[in-house]
């Protein structure tokens, strides 16, 4: 799945390729991936409207447009896919943003898993799913302290605290892994029992790895690739996930792989006691 150096990733990859596009029609092949309001409503108001910019909310993309925004979630395998109008498409492509200059704007998604919501301005974040959205590792509030209170909070294991969404936004399973290898903690720590300095080493960490990845444009382990096509390259940087039985890069020995949260979870079991 996606997760928040990705989507940034196709954020910036799409700017270019579409701000200033007008839509002149939508069709839309499969219609549980737009969740609201309805398909015929969704094409009628997205006529006629101007793509002035994309923002990212967590693991969402925003599209904004004249007077209405578009909130995206790719989920597994989602990507968006810019062609001219006569290009031809596969049975995965399920909707069809068609421009006035005969180019279009694709949704793909052979596990079909993605969603689609369209408000009107100002709303998209009074509502869900933005509005139960946490803190992304950018802002300034997603301080150490505020980190803290987030974790004394709950009985969880760290692993699943950080997958929650309603807390940091954007972590999924690659990055958490990551994270928790940096700082040093085990993924079954149980989140309040983290010292001071295990969280600042955490905060730190979170930070660090989400840029490190924007930065190489995500990591493709599996189907990912962005808006042009291409793969991220993060993943010959990474740590423990997907290194199952492979040299720890710190100490030498095996990563271990088992289940923390329902998710499979990679970690070194002498470098996160």
């Amino acid at each position: 799945m996606p997760e928040l150096p990705e989507v940034e990733t196709v954020r910036r990859t799409l700017l270019p390729l579409v701000v200033g596009k007008t839509i002149e029609r939508v069709k839309v092949h499969r219609s549980k991936i737009i969740q609201h309001p309805d398909v015929a409503t969704f094409c009628e108001r997205l006529k006629g409207q101007t793509i002035h910019d994309i923002h990212r909310r967590g693991k969402f993309l925003l599209f904004q447009f004249d007077d209405v925004v578009l909130v995206s979630h790719l989920r597994m395998e989602g990507r968006y896919i810019y062609e001219k109008e006569s290009a031809p498409f596969d049975q995965h492509t399920h909707v069809f943003f068609a421009f006035t200059d005969r180019t279009e704007l694709r949704y793909r998604d052979v596990r079909k898993f993605g969603t689609m919501h369209l408000f009107d301005k100002g709303e998209e974040l009074r509502v869900p799913p933005l509005s139960k959205v946490g803190r992304e590792p950018f802002d300034e509030q997603f301080t150490v302290s505020w980190l803290s209170e987030q974790l004394q909070r709950t009985k969880r294991t760290i692993k699943a605290t950080l997958l929650d969404q309603t807390i940091v936004a954007g972590l999924g399973n690659i990055y958490v892994d990551e994270v928790l290898f940096r700082s040093f903690i085990h993924p079954e720590r149980i989140a309040a029992t983290l010292t001071t300095q295990e969280i600042e080493a955490l905060h730190s960490a979170i930070i660090q790895t989400i840029q490190e990845a924007i930065e190489k444009g995500g990591s493709t382990v599996r189907t990912y690739v962005n808006t042009q096509g291409k793969t991220g390259t993060f993943q010959t940087q990474l740590y423990v996930y997907g290194r199952v039985n492979m040299p720890c890069r710190r100490c030498g020995n095996p990563i271990i792989k088992t289940v923390v949260a329902n998710r499979g979870t990679h970690y070194c079991k002498y470098c996160q006691i």
